[in-house]
């Protein structure tokens, strides 16, 4: 079979052997791809790691064949070379981390240009933002119009004051439901203000560690009952904690 081309985001590198490495993507031809990169001591070895570094916004061409999980590539360039998200520390963790989520929760083999889009679309506005504020929310802001992009987003408009979230199946409820997953009517109504949040307007939001902290965690158990039941014991996930 030719060899096809691909657009994708890394979001994870595994060591293969001493010459190669597996690295899983997203691609937008494909969904959920597995890549065999060159990993050596030489140039063509060091550009691959620079290129597939996760996150990273990447052409291919992949040499699909029938009943292989893992496709062999070449001709690996950039679609976006991220610097500033490179350079700076915050922005590199968040990025990061937020490739780790992905490689959890987007298990899919089916192509989905909408959400490759969305990705790559936040990556890059992640790599030109320049407020402090607007790059410390940013995973909040990703992650929970992801979640709407996957279908498993809280519907907004059954809030009214005093409601609560029962997040089995994204509702405000008036009475708590019979099991243990919901929040109090103050972190359900900060739930459903999240549901406003935008790349455009994260900036302004101003939210403590604390708060961030909470609401990151409160995303990932949503996640975790609608996507993967494993999310909330990522290894990042303290570090990320400690330093956002």
């Amino acid at each position: 079979m030719a060899k096809e081309p691909l657009n994708i985001v890394t979001l994870r590198r595994v060591s293969y052997n001493d010459r190669h490495s597996i690295i899983t993507a997203w691609s937008r031809e494909r969904g959920r791809v597995s890549l065999l990169v060159p990993d050596n001591a030489g140039r063509s070895g060091a550009r691959a790691r620079a290129l597939m570094a996760p996150p990273s916004l990447a052409g291919c061409l992949a040499d699909i064949r029938p009943g292989r999980d893992i496709f062999t590539v070449s001709d690996i360039r950039p679609l976006h070379p991220l610097a500033d998200l490179r350079a700076n520390p915050l922005k590199s963790m968040v990025a990061m981390f937020l490739a780790e989520v992905m490689a959890a929760i987007l298990r899919e083999s089916q192509p989905d240009a909408p959400l490759f889009d969305f990705v790559k679309l936040a990556l890059e506005r992640l790599d030109a933002l320049t407020e402090p504020r607007a790059v410390a929310n940013f995973h909040l802001c990703f992650l929970y119009q992801l979640g709407r992009f996957l279908g498993v987003e809280p519907d907004a408009s059954t809030w009214r004051p005093g409601r609560l979230l029962d997040m089995h199946d994204g509702l405000f409820r008036a009475t708590p439901p019979p099991h243990a997953d919901f929040l109090d009517a103050a972190e359900s109504e900060a739930a459903a203000l999240m549901s406003r949040m935008t790349f455009d307007n994260i900036k302004k939001w101003r939210l403590t560690r604390h708060q961030r902290n909470r609401s990151l965690d409160v995303i990932l158990r949503y996640f975790a009952i609608h996507l993967a039941p494993g999310l909330a014991q990522m290894q990042s996930l303290e570090v990320f904690r400690a330093l956002s």
